[in-house]
């Protein structure tokens, strides 16, 4: 509280010439300082509190925003600062409902997935962990009755044996029940599938039996394309029959690419893809673009990305992160964090940075596993788009191509995954991709969520200012001489210095 005579005694005293700063700390009181110190603290704690709101809000500080879009201009700012952050509407509840039914929830089948006899059993063998869940088991298991059966299978022992083993949970009792199925067809090539896939223990003898499938599929697909027209049934069957190919030719492609014949695979890749146009959800362009970039043949990597990054295909983090890799590649050489904040990005450099903020506000998973700063897992054999499933499973077989890029550790400061805010170039980030990539991934791998925003600096500044303030008024109360002899002598310290 201030008294009458303070008004009066200071209006004297600044007459008689007394520096402002002298006068102050002559009527400085340990009540006047203790109401000054609880005033300051009170309003840097609703200041703190304001803050706070409005960040959990809108996502941004007040302050900030403020100095951007209205002082900034008026001290000789660019005009052209960032754009305001969007408030969340009223109906937030039916948002976040819509962000839940988003299509990109959906599990995917993984592109590059590994054998489970040569790789992933090999794996559990030598390590003792089971690098596959049960829910992703159970959504191959799924899938290969979708793909292998059809309704005509009663009509035929051998396919009415395989109808069964793809049931089958045993992996032992799967592998009986197709040697059935050769007993009784020996031209039965869903059997050879089920046999490269989990009794082969190598690539070259998981090859071999593809082999064996591609022969009998083909003879099977030629005879169901002579009378695919005469019923539905016939026309199921010859469904059936040309996934039982298509498959059989993918995985015959991919062995020729763990064996080091690249070049044979993307010949039989390209082949696949123009004999079925239509099997575009198959996404053999993904193991087509894994095996240009290791002939690194990036002209042809390009070509494949203007075909399929196209604003009317969904995206995926293969397409998303090669593009931003062309482009990082391009100006990776000449690139030079120093010299780059002393004259600026050059209009290369701006496009490489915006093509990585856009794979990482596609999947802001993917930049720790490409800058090693997180430990790699066998991938999944589906993955959920935006997921960290799927930046496992892209990490696992394109972090090699980008440790050709030299200096690619140069861009780590772009691919922080905390520019998210910055394009909104694709629908708002599903919430319901942790829950399923916990179910997709194993136990013993620390799931990747989504990074939060951190706080602005203007939050931790009025909280620390709130802080200090009250422990200023709390040491005021306790020792009210001695705190106003301290600032008497701070004060006059630092008017000294001034002077």
């Amino acid at each position: 509280m201030v008294k009458l005579y303070f008004c009066f005694n200071f209006h004297i005293k600044c007459n008689d010439d007394y520096n402002f700063m002298t006068v102050f700390l002559s009527t400085l009181t340990p009540k006047f300082y203790f109401a000054l110190t609880v005033t300051s603290s009170f309003i840097s704690g609703l200041i703190f509190v304001f803050e706070w709101w409005h960040f959990r809000k809108y996502g941004t500080s007040f302050i900030e925003q403020v100095s951007v879009s209205h002082l900034r201009p008026l001290i000789g700012g660019a005009e052209n600062g960032p754009p305001a952050p969007v408030a969340f509407s009223a109906n937030s509840g039916e948002n976040e409902t819509n962000r839940q039914n988003m299509p990109e929830c959906k599990v995917w089948r993984n592109p590059l997935n590994l054998f489970r006899g040569a790789e992933y059993s090999r794996y559990m063998w030598v390590t003792g962990k089971e690098p596959l869940t049960y829910y992703d088991m159970n959504l191959s298991a799924q899938d290969h009755q979708n793909f292998f059966t059809c309704d005509t299978d009663a009509l035929r022992p051998s396919d009415t044996v395989m109808q069964k083993a793809w049931r089958e949970r045993n992996p032992q009792a799967r592998i009986k029940a197709a040697y059935q199925a050769l007993e009784l067809n020996n031209d039965c090539a869903t059997a050879y599938v089920l046999l490269a896939e989990e009794e082969a223990t190598t690539i070259v003898d998981a090859e071999k039996y593809f082999k064996q499938a591609l022969k009998a599929g083909e003879t099977i697909y030629r005879r169901s394309q002579n009378c695919h027209s005469q019923s539905p049934q016939h026309e199921a069957q010859l469904r059936r029959d040309t996934n039982v190919l298509v498959y059989v030719k993918r995985r015959l492609a991919m062995c020729a690419r763990k064996l080091g014949r690249i070049r044979e695979a993307v010949k039989m890749m390209r082949d696949l893809m123009k004999e079925f146009p239509l099997l575009s959800m198959l996404n053999i362009h993904e193991n087509l673009l894994e095996a240009l970039l290791e002939l690194q043949a990036y002209a042809d990597v390009q070509a494949v990305l203007a075909k399929y990054d196209d604003i009317s295909l969904p995206k995926s983090a293969a397409i998303c992160y090669t593009a931003a890799l062309l482009k990082a590649r391009a100006v990776s050489e000449r690139f030079s964090p120093e010299t780059a904040s002393k004259r600026g990005l050059s209009t290369a450099e701006i496009n490489a940075v915006e093509a990585i903020h856009r794979a990482v506000e596609f999947n802001p998973h993917v930049p720790k596993y490409l800058l090693e700063m997180k430990s790699l897992v066998l991938p999944p054999e589906h993955i959920l788009k935006r997921g960290d499933s799927e930046a496992v499973a892209y990490a696992f077989f394109h972090l090699q191509h980008w440790k050709r890029i030299e200096g690619y550790l140069c861009f780590h400061w772009v691919m922080i995954p905390y520019p998210l805010e910055k394009g909104h170039l694709f629908y708002p980030y599903p919430s319901c991709t942790e829950t399923a990539d916990r179910e997709l991934l194993p136990t013993f791998h620390e799931v990747s969520v989504y990074p939060q925003k951190e706080l602005p600096f203007f939050i931790h500044f009025t909280a620390g200012l709130c802080s200090f303030s009250a422990m200023l008024a709390l040491l005021t109360h306790q020792f009210p001489e001695l705190m106003v002899i301290f600032a008497k002598a701070v004060s006059i310290v630092s008017v000294v210095g001034l002077a």
